[in-house]
């Protein structure tokens, strides 16, 4: 019977693959290159996450989310985050009308499908915290009023790593809710003269709406139904509890890890390696599934102690030492 269900998931999975393929190639006729992070932005949406960029400026990071919006019959809004920005210019207010005597609720740009976040540490904490209800009970408050927000709903944010002057850090409870954190590098040569041939020329390359989001939450709600076994949850929960209890798992890092992974990191390496199987056309998770995404599930939720820091220990290199570590069924 299982036989049965199994190929069932994987020939839904192929054509459902076949949507995000398409997704995929439409957007890369604006971007070049960003095969890594963009993949990733799809992973993010087909889980029903959100994801943060890390790259210095001028790396399409921007462009990325704008692009998939054009995609899509969607709404795309774009909020810049800057020290002064108040929560009310997230999420939307409260205006007294004269002339009726009567309060009517101006909505936020938070209510669009794809979300912006641009340079979100370059906000308040306050500021940041108000996106915290909206990214994980897909809800909005406003003067004690609770508003749904849109499906679907993605927010990707981005941040500069090297300017600190003027920033604040994203609290834990703020970063823990982004499904991933990547960190978006350099195009190769070759990717920049392709990117001055495309963007210099006499045409600009657009996208074509070619998918409705009632189809992208159809394949959230078929992601859900894709196979996983009893031996990948065992190793997805030992990859986890590596983080906190390393000296269990035969690991000497214990002094260099201050806080292990939530159990969000769970939630979303069992979500993720679902739509990484689906994006490759599979019903079923497998163990590479999980072993691709866990460096961007696990980057920003594993608090490194002061002593890791003075010796420049880098998260990856803890989460590559936890990989290797954690059995592999």
């Amino acid at each position: 019977m299982i036989d049965k269900e199994i190929k069932e998931l994987n020939r839904r999975a192929e054509t459902y693959s076949k949507d995000l393929d398409n997704i995929l190639a439409e957007i890369q006729k604006v971007i070049v290159g960003q095969q890594y992070p963009l993949e990733r932005l799809m992973l993010s949406l087909v889980s029903n996450g959100h994801i943060l960029l890390e790259g210095l400026p001028g790396l399409a990071k921007t462009l990325m989310i704008g692009t998939l919006s054009d995609c899509v019959h969607a709404d795309f809004r774009r909020i810049q985050f800057t020290p002064d920005l108040l929560p009310a210019d997230i999420t939307g207010t409260k205006i007294y009308n004269q002339n009726t005597a009567k309060f009517t609720t101006k909505r936020g740009p938070i209510f669009a499908n794809f979300i912006l976040a641009d340079e979100i540490n370059r906000a308040p904490p306050k500021v940041q915290s108000a996106l915290l209800e909206a990214m994980q009970e897909r809800q909005v408050t406003i003067s004690g009023e609770t508003y749904t927000l849109p499906h679907p709903f993605l927010v990707m944010a981005t941040q500069n790593p090297l300017e600190t002057e003027g920033t604040y850090t994203l609290p834990e409870a703020q970063i823990d809710r982004f499904m991933f954190k990547v960190n978006v590098d350099y195009p190769t040569k070759s990717e920049e003269k392709d990117i001055i041939n495309r963007m210099t020329g006499t045409k600009i390359p657009a996208v074509n709406k070619i998918i409705d989001p009632l189809k992208i939450i159809e394949i959230q709600k078929f992601n859900l139904s894709i196979y996983l076994d009893e031996k990948i949850k065992n190793y997805i929960t030992d990859i986890v509890q590596a983080t906190r209890t390393p000296k269990d798992f035969g690991l000497d890092i214990g002094q260099f890890v201050e806080y292990g992974a939530s159990p969000r990191a769970s939630l979303w390496l069992a979500l993720g390696g679902k739509a990484h199987a689906l994006m490759s056309g599979r019903g079923y998770v497998t163990p590479e599934d999980i072993k691709s995404i866990a460096p961007d599930v696990l980057r920003h939720r594993i608090i490194l102690s002061y002593e890791a820091l003075a010796e420049d220990i880098k998260v990856d290199a803890i989460i590559d030492q936890l990989l290797k570590s954690a059995k592999v069924p």
